[in-house]
């Protein structure tokens, strides 16, 4: 059974399949989006047709590990969030907005956070609440399995968050497909959206990581790992984290109700990242991070983890001519 693909590079891009049998090469296939894009064409199931290209084993250990997916247009790949979706995922946030404005009145995340326990799960055929929603960025963004998430040089701080991210291929006819989930870091800057709520979008648009893992079916009702942060060979920082809807205010089916429901985000052959949030991060716990930590996420049923170490970029200046 094919549990999940990975994409990778011996000298050439690859895709492998990893289930019971190990990691066995997809003959025929260079990459994920290529391989989802023939399913589509032969309706047929992703798994299946990964599993009838079936070829030689693959020593993971052997080879490069790049992104489970990626578009040779980065611009066709669109990186975002739903954040406040977590059980427990506001208290960490109202802390922080409550502590910012000094007012005991419910903030705005609070109300937010309560109207997903509202109805966030609505009933089938109906439409939930709208979640909260941002913008990362393109496929640019996105760093490869152990190399660096760079935090830009005007960045206040460099903080993980632990997530799952759906990914999404749009059919020729416009319909979104989930062809499988990727576990993550969806990475932010907490101090800078601490500064002023309103400044959340500028805190979002931040690299983000992807484990090399594209899970294929349904994710699990209850997923839990751990995250991580160590820094000099020593573990600074350590917590559980919990995913799935059983732990979640929000369907997966309204966040991305909400998501597709943008004409926008419906254009045939473009992919999708959407990171579904989380409840736990190390900034809750009053860690500030600095260049040369490395972030570790890992969680069961993903049998790889999402390792990158943090780094600052090099300062830009950035100036506008006029024509």
């Amino acid at each position: 059974m094919i549990r999940s693909l990975v994409q990778f590079d011996d000298g050439g891009r690859g895709v492998a399949a990893l289930g019971g049998h190990g990691a066995r090469r997809v003959t025929g296939a260079s990459t994920v989006l290529s391989l989802a894009q023939e399913a589509l064409a032969q309706g047929a199931r992703l798994a299946d047709l990964a599993a009838a290209r079936l070829g030689e084993p693959l020593d993971l250990s052997a080879v490069r590990l790049l992104c489970p997916i990626d578009h040779p247009d980065p611009a066709h790949l669109l990186v975002s969030g739903t954040g406040l979706t977590h059980l427990g995922s506001a208290e960490g946030r109202d802390k922080m907005h409550r502590a910012a404005i000094e007012n005991p009145a419910p903030t705005d995340s609070m109300k937010m956070f309560l109207m997903g326990v509202e109805g966030g799960k609505p009933q089938q055929g109906t439409t939930g609440v709208q979640p909260e929603w941002f913008y990362k960025g393109d496929g640019a963004i996105l760093a490869a399995p152990g190399a660096p998430l760079d935090m830009p040089d005007f960045a206040l701080d460099g903080g993980e968050e632990p997530e799952i991210a759906g990914i999404y291929l749009v059919a020729p006819d416009g319909t979104p497909v989930r062809i499988g989930f990727a576990l993550g870091n969806e990475f932010s800057d907490h101090v800078t959206e601490r500064g002023n709520y309103l400044w959340l979008a500028h805190s979002k648009l931040r690299a983000a990581a992807l484990g090399p893992e594209l899970l294929l079916g349904d994710l699990p009702q209850d997923v839990r790992g751990t995250s991580r942060i160590l820094r000099d060979g020593e573990v600074l920082w350590e917590k559980p984290f919990v995913s799935g809807e059983a732990n979640m205010s929000h369907s997966l089916a309204n966040l991305e109700h909400h998501h597709f429901k943008y004409a926008g985000f419906r254009r045939p052959g473009d992919l999708h990242v959407h990171f579904f949030g989380t409840a736990t991060l190390s900034f809750s716990d009053g860690i500030a991070t600095r260049p040369g930590d490395i972030f570790e996420v890992s969680a069961p049923p993903f049998t790889l983890p999402v390792r990158n170490p943090l780094a600052r970029a090099a300062p830009v200046t950035v100036g506008v001519r006029s024509l």
